[in-house]
């Protein structure tokens, strides 16, 4: 039977499909959106009671029932106070019996919501099934109401597209919420739990929740895959501001952006190499450096001056292509050269020979219908097809690709000669750098760019090559590799080898990342944490150096193997038995303790690998650490990397730096900075906005002044870059899918206005409000 108690009522509804949709908050608003007959919908909780529901819990929120604005269904709805002391603010709905919709079809969770505030608020949706979870997210506009969704099941969420967030499936004035992690099959037969959060919030924030239903899907459009883009690489069935209509008016763009950069060349508080002229003159050592000036952390550059890394990274052509849907049968497209140094994604244009496309087929009729226009091969564009050997994600391991953006900046520039356009490009990308108060490149900007003597910038490498690993799965990027294998230690000299060969010890490098996000492990919960010791417990010492020294650790510190068991309370017959292989099961403090220490150890053998190859060939230049990720920031990683970097570097896709995660800074007293970061919006038509989200362009570019001033304003902060220069393609990156609007560019090549404006802005502040106590 089902329970009245809990808010729980099935209802063969001719409402529920639709629901308000305004620029200003309502109250008791009727549907503005024609329903569809006869759909069912379950009602989970309508906050109609005299006081909370049973199945409400709240977690750093403060949440109350009211008759205010927000009410759309019945005569109450939910108010939510999000509480930005602390990380995370949650509101979790929990039936006594998990909810069985099943008996929907393929169905989506519904609500309304709205935000009487003057700011817009990312609001995340969480779905847990058994075992299972999803994750969903969007930004609610700042005095807005609307109905928003997350469909769960159906054709539409089976069908892998290569689309890190597909189109809507069906038309609807709703707002469908882009996919974020977990399962995306959940199992609906048993939802446990429904949460609403907001993770890292910066300032207080509140919400009105009402009508949290379950709905069946409406019919699914066939062509909702289809056509989604232009000839510009634009998305399709969108129209929006500075959208190139042809060749003429992407050139005219082109014009009035040269003569803005023209009227608004460089910032006149900026030394040669941008940093601050007006500020106190420091040793000059020919490179950048740090110091430590009246408590405050500083880059310092060549010439002496205080130094603020500003600045934009992945600015470069490779991650710029996109998967046409055809493949090739001649195999010698597909060859990598073991001794290669660059993966895959950080690839430039790599042309299929004119004997292998005679082999080309479809491999995807999906995805080569998502695109109106491709050139044929023998189109004076078609120089911009490349070939992407391995994927990282998607259901193509393999396949032609396509770059829209350099195509656009053929269209944009012209050819005088042979990719005379990449010359241009670079020329404008610079100008832009110093136009809009940026004051270096970020990571992965291309190698082209280091000769240049104009601008600042970070090299970057991987380690990549046939070396052993500590983890069997690639939990990030990729597995954790074995820096004790002789084969880790000779890829990481043949990488930096060749960084060093590339910057040719160039004064205008600030320093060097090298890898990206390793997963030390999530201190989320124990067993993410201590992944590595676990995973490789299980791995042979004869097969595996890194288990070998784990195995040994323990044995120096136990001696016998009685000790061990009686700390860890377990039965391992033997040394050789646990060499061979454990299986972690129970786990207690003193198993806890020992993997910490293991963990710490293992991370410092990388760092220190890594460092000794980088000092080796490149001793002048700063060793710019692997720009931990913000959910593998853990203690172990931290202060082994604190031993052998000369700048913390972390990516941290939050809205902004929240103090429960970086009070860890005065205790680790280093400079530190951010490698990555973005805001995203759907208004220009890309289907998902990135990792945090924003209403729109305006929206955008206030979030990022936000965290830009969160980031100058702390005394261990020497820079920040944001991800990324351009908007990633409509129909996702070619190795991983991510369409995402996270550009200052277009794909286009047009600049987000928006976007533009503030970053001149916030860089025009950034030397006397970073810097304002070292004149005194």
């Amino acid at each position: 039977m089902l329970k009245r108690s809990h808010a729980f009522l099935l209802i063969l509804s001719t409402t529920g499909l639709g629901a308000c949709n305004t620029s200003t908050p309502v109250a008791n608003s009727p549907s503005e959106t024609p329903p569809q007959q006869g759909s069912k919908q379950i009602v989970l909780a309508d906050f109609e009671e005299a006081k909370l529901p049973s199945l409400v819990r709240q977690e750093f929120i403060n949440a109350t029932l009211t008759k205010d604005t927000g009410v759309t269904s019945g005569k109450q709805a939910i108010h939510l106070a999000f509480d930005s002391s602390h990380e995370y603010s949650t509101l979790f709905l929990q039936p006594e019996q998990p909810w069985n919709f099943s008996e929907l079809g393929d169905m989506n969770l519904a609500f309304d919501v709205t935000n009487s505030s003057d700011v817009s608020v990312h609001l995340y949706l969480r779905v847990n099934s058994k075992q299972q979870n999803q994750t969903r997210s969007i930004s609610i506009p700042a005095n807005s109401s609307a109905t928003y969704y997350a469909d769960l099941s159906g054709q539409q969420i089976s069908v892998d597209s290569g689309l890190r967030a597909d189109p809507p499936a069906w038309q609807s004035a709703e707002h469908r919420m882009p996919y974020m992690n977990g399962n995306r099959l959940l199992d609906t037969k048993a939802i446990s739990q429904i949460s609403f959060y907001i993770s890292s919030n910066i300032q207080d924030k509140e919400i009105t929740l009402d009508n949290v239903r379950a709905r069946t899907n409406p019919a699914i459009d066939p062509n909702y895959l289809v056509g989604l883009v232009d000839a510009f690489g634009q998305p399709a069935k969108s129209n929006y501001a500075d959208k190139v209509k042809s060749d003429s008016h992407l050139k005219q763009l082109a014009k009035d952006e040269l003569a803005d950069l023209a009227a608004n060349p460089v910032l006149t508080d900026r030394s040669k190499f941008g940093g601050w002229k007006n500020g106190p003159k420091l040793k000059a050592t020919g490179f950048f450096r740090t110091e430590k000036v009246n408590g405050v952390w500083s880059l310092v550059d060549p010439e002496g001056y205080l130094f603020f890394s500003s600045g934009i990274a992945n600015i470069r052509i490779a991650n710029t292509t996109t998967l046409t849907g055809v493949d090739f049968k001649d195999d010698s497209v597909r060859y990598i050269d073991p001794e290669d140094v660059t993966p895959e994604d950080s690839l430039g244009i790599r042309p299929v020979s004119s004997e292998a496309q005679k082999t080309r087929y479809v491999s995807s009729e999906l995805r080569h219908n998502m695109f109106n226009w491709l050139p044929e091969y023998d189109d004076a564009l078609a120089n911009h097809y490349s070939y992407r050997r391995t994927t990282h994600k998607g259901p193509l391991p393999h396949g032609e690709t396509f770059s829209f953006y350099q195509a656009n900046l053929e269209r944009r520039y012209g050819e005088r000669y042979p990719e005379s356009f990449i010359d241009d490009w670079q020329d404008v990308t610079i100008k832009r750098m110093r136009s809009w108060g940026m004051t270096s490149f970020g990571n992965w900007v291309d190698p082209d760019f280091y000769q240049k003597d104009q601008f600042p910038y970070f090299a970057n490498g991987w380690i990549i090559g046939d070396f052993k690993t500590v983890t069997a799965d690639g939990h990030g990027w990729s597995p954790m590799p074995d820096p004790y294998d002789p084969e880790f230690a000779r890829r990481a000299k043949v990488t930096t080898q060749v960084i060093a060969e590339e910057v040719k010890n160039n004064p205008w490098c600030i320093g060097v990342f090298i890898d990206n996000e390793k997963s030390w492990g999530n201190p989320a919960n124990i067993k993410s944490h201590y992944r590595i010791p676990i995973q490789n417990f299980k791995m042979d010492a004869s097969q595996s150096p890194a288990k070998a020294v784990f195995t040994q650790l323990l044995q120096d510190k136990y001696q016998d193997i009685t000790e061990l068991n009686k700390a860890w309370q377990t039965n391992i017959p033997s040394w050789q038995s646990f060499a061979k292989k454990f299986d972690v099961e129970n786990i207690n403090d003193a198993m806890i303790e020992d993997m910490s220490m293991i963990l710490e150890t293992y991370t410092s053998q990388y760092f220190k690998v890594v460092n000794s190859a980088l000092r080796e060939v490149m001793p002048n230049h700063l060793y710019m650490g692997v720009r931990m990720a913000a959910w593998s920031i853990n203690p172990e990683g931290v202060r082994a990397a604190k031993k052998y970097v000369d700048v913390m570097s972390y990516n941290y896709y939050r809205e902004g730096m929240h103090g429960s995660t970086w009070n860890i800074l005065p205790e680790i007293d280093m400079p530190s900075i951010i490698g990555e970061y973005h805001f995203g919006a759907m208004d220009t038509g890309l289907y998902h906005p990135g990792l945090i989200h924003s209403s729109d362009q305006q929206d955008r570019a206030r979030g990022y002044q936000a965290y830009m001033r969160k980031v100058i304003d702390n005394p261990y902060m020497v820079g920040a870059h944001w991800f990324q220069y351009t908007d990633s393609p409509v129909t996702g990156r070619a190795y991983d899918g991510e369409n995402y609007n996270v550009g200052f560019v277009s794909n286009a090549d047009v600049p987000y206005k928006e976007m533009v404006e503030a970053a001149r802005e916030i860089n025009q502040e950034l030397y006397p409000r970073k810097y304002k106590n070292a004149l005194k």
